[in-house]
């Protein structure tokens, strides 16, 4: 099943090209992310929170294996939901 991320295309909107740059990869293919036609590595899923300011974060883009890829996040994520902040900004690595 394709996931859409509507908030990378939001985003895609209004980005300036040097913010799409920060990315390390192309509007389009950002597009093809967004559609859910292609997946983000973890690396451009990390580039992408980053240059989102995280409104787009790498928990949404790689929704099946981002507990394996970044575990300081699973810590980071019990912290917030235990202190009923579920909806603080992640620390970004």
């Amino acid at each position: 099943m394709k996931t859409r991320q509507q908030s990378l295309l939001d985003w895609l909107r209004y980005a300036t090209d040097d913010q799409v740059l920060q990315t390390g990869t192309t509007r389009a293919y950002l597009r093809q992310i967004a559609y859910g036609h292609k997946q983000a590595s973890p690396e451009i899923a990390a580039r992408i929170e980053c240059a989102t300011a995280a409104l787009c974060t790498r928990k949404a883009l790689r929704p099946r294996d981002w507990q394996t890829i970044w575990p300081e996040l699973v810590a980071s994520s019990r912290k917030h939901i235990r202190s009923g902040d579920a909806c603080a900004s992640v620390s970004k690595s």
